[in-house]
């Protein structure tokens, strides 16, 4: 099994002995002596060098007989992230992994497994076709950057996300196996202990929280992370009716798709600087699709970004603006959807008619934060809205088709707005549709297809902080940003105070 060989791993055992935050989730730490892997901000007391191996990836570790740690807690630490545009094989194993991440992919390798042995292959050849290669040739180019076989890295994601919810939560076990993508509790259990050595019931350490209040799970992240920036970000765009920002928080409401089940309610994110956390508090009627919800929030708020390889491509240009990150969606038709309004108008006139939007064509809802009570409108409302509808809200014709052209494109399949897709081929398909230009699909790429190096050169205050008065000239600026562009969009609309991007 791949080991961090030296000298890497000299500097793995200084970060551990510093537990240095910077590196939490970028390697994981294996004790020969116990058989258990950590964090690197384990607080437990540093082991001796010749007793540990060190991994790049949780499932390289456990792939190796390793058990995780119950004190640091593995499952709560930011997912590796490493991109480079330079290394096409390493986008396409980061490609594969982003779609295996989802658990909707879990219950599909659950479906086709024979004995209860879960089966990726005909996942795998599904995710190979979606992204242009072989199945054998994906299988190779993911064992060889992650060191693993895709049904092993599936499984330790599948039993982390699992840990998690039996720590954290109050679910009963049968929940908490479906949502893992496990067919029943019986062959969840076979799993687990066989796994871990332990009965899942022994971890069960969350408090009872009183009916109604909500599921909170905790989300780590690597500092530094600008939370403020963040939820300023958030709250310049914040939708009436849908999401705010208060008092340090962010919440919503949310319309959460999970296979053939759509469920709805709202959630509430609280920042937690000090212990480098976002506590997550979902509705119950989320409960089920929990582990959906926790992948949707990382990448919204981008709590699995590389902050050294970023700032190694961008501090000397953005020295003051090492936390900023790049915020994302919960749902990439949203997105989408907003964008098109925000083109050539300000934040807040975009915010204006995001918010006339919603209250003409979202589904009114229930819940116990004020102000929040209604639903973005899916792609099937928007595509049934007439012209004379959308244009007594202010939404211009050229507007009108791309909204109709985006919701129908979304509704037939033919675009998917979410992290792991094609990017090129995804912002080819957009510009192809009326109304939608570079801008707008690069904008989208950048926050929903969670592109980092997405660069909407034609964003006239980009332009204008960049000192030239084009988008190919704002492309050149760029180019010694690669692959980290999206990152300096965001570092510049900061500093600019924004202004007139969406």
């Amino acid at each position: 099994m791949p080991v961090i060989d030296a000298p890497e791993s000299d500097a793995c055992y200084l970060a551990l002995k510093a537990r240095d935050a910077r590196f939490d989730g970028s390697f994981f730490a294996a004790v020969t002596s116990t058989g258990i892997y950590c964090r690197p901000v384990c607080r437990v007391k540093t082991p001796r060098r010749e007793n540990i191996r060190f991994y790049h990836h949780a499932a390289e570790a456990e792939a190796a007989g390793f058990r995780p740690c119950l004190r640091c807690r593995p499952e709560l630490a930011p997912r590796a992230a490493s991109w480079s545009t330079e290394d096409a094989s390493r986008i396409l194993a980061l490609q594969a992994a982003r779609l295996m991440d989802e658990p909707d992919t879990w219950k599909h390798a659950t479906s086709t497994a024979s004995a209860g042995a879960p089966s990726v292959g005909g996942l795998m050849a599904g995710i190979a076709r979606k992204l242009g290669v072989s199945d054998r040739h994906l299988r190779r180019l993911f064992e060889a950057h992650f060191g693993v076989s895709p049904l092993q890295y599936q499984q330790t994601r599948r039993l982390l996300a699992a840990k998690q919810l039996i720590a954290d939560t109050r679910l009963p076990m049968a929940q908490v196996a479906l949502s893992s993508g496990f067919a029943s509790v019986r062959r969840f259990n076979d799993a687990f202990s066989r796994h871990y050595g332990l009965n899942p019931s022994a971890l069960r350490r969350a408090r009872s929280v009183p009916d109604g209040q909500g599921i909170s799970v905790r989300l780590g992240w690597r500092p530094p992370y600008d939370v403020d920036a963040m939820l300023d970000f958030l709250r310049l765009r914040a939708i009436p009716g849908v999401e705010q920002v208060a008092d340090g928080e962010y919440t919503r409401t949310l319309r959460l798709a999970q296979g053939e089940q759509t469920r709805v309610g709202w959630l509430r994110v609280r920042f937690d600087k000090d212990r480098a956390l976002a506590v997550l508090t979902a509705s119950d009627s989320l409960a089920a699709a929990l582990p959906t919800l926790i992948n949707r929030v990382r990448a919204a708020l981008d709590l699995d970004a590389d902050p050294i390889a970023i700032h190694a491509a961008l501090h000397t240009a953005f020295p003051s603006s090492d936390g900023v990150r790049v915020p994302g969606t919960l749902d990439g038709f949203e997105l989408a959807v907003r964008a098109v309004l925000g083109q050539q108008i300000t934040v807040a006139a975009a915010r204006t008619l995001g918010k006339r939007l919603v209250a003409a064509f979202g589904d009114p809802i229930e819940t116990p934060i004020a102000g929040l009570d209604h639903l973005f409108p899916t792609p099937g409302a928007l595509a049934a809205a007439t012209g004379d509808e959308l244009g007594r809200l202010g939404i211009t014709r050229q507007r009108q088709a791309a909204l109709h052209a985006l919701a129908q494109a979304v509704l037939a399949g033919r675009i998917a707005l979410h992290p792991g897709v094609d990017v090129a081929a995804t912002c080819a398909d957009l510009r192809a549709l009326p109304g939608i230009g570079d801008w707008t699909a690069q904008y989208i790429a950048l926050r929903a297809l969670r592109w980092p190096d997405a660069f909407p050169a034609g964003d006239v205050a980009l332009q204008k902080a960049l000192g030239v008065g084009s988008a190919h000239a704002a492309a050149q600026a760029a180019e010694g940003w690669r692959p980290w562009r999206g990152y300096s969009v965001l570092r510049i609309w900061h500093a600019m105070e924004r202004g007139t991007s969406t």
